[in-house]
């Protein structure tokens, strides 16, 4: 079985959140590398889906794929009352 090429990254870091990552490694009985890259992996996730969220309603926009804005107001200062509009589509 290969072994994964990998890179250090280093980087300064509020101490107070280096010993949350501490005491979040010894509560895990992981290494505090082991926590780093599971929050980088993590963030770099979240990012990736943000952009591509991003990217996908941009090309709705493009091809008019929307709900006009005061649709959407009048539905929004209508929840609450006694006849609620129907969700814009």
């Amino acid at each position: 079985m290969q072994k994964a090429q990998t890179r250090v990254l280093t980087t300064h870091v509020p101490v107070p959140l280096a010993e949350k990552v501490d005491l979040l490694a010894e509560r895990l009985e992981r290494s505090r590398g082991w926590i780093m890259k599971q929050a980088l992996s993590a963030w770099i996730a979240q990012e990736e889906e943000r952009d591509r969220l991003t990217y996908e309603a941009l090309a709705e926009v493009d091809t008019h794929q929307v709900v006009d804005h005061q649709a959407v107001q009048a539905w929004a200062e209508s929840l609450g009352t006694d006849k609620p509009l129907p969700v814009p589509r």
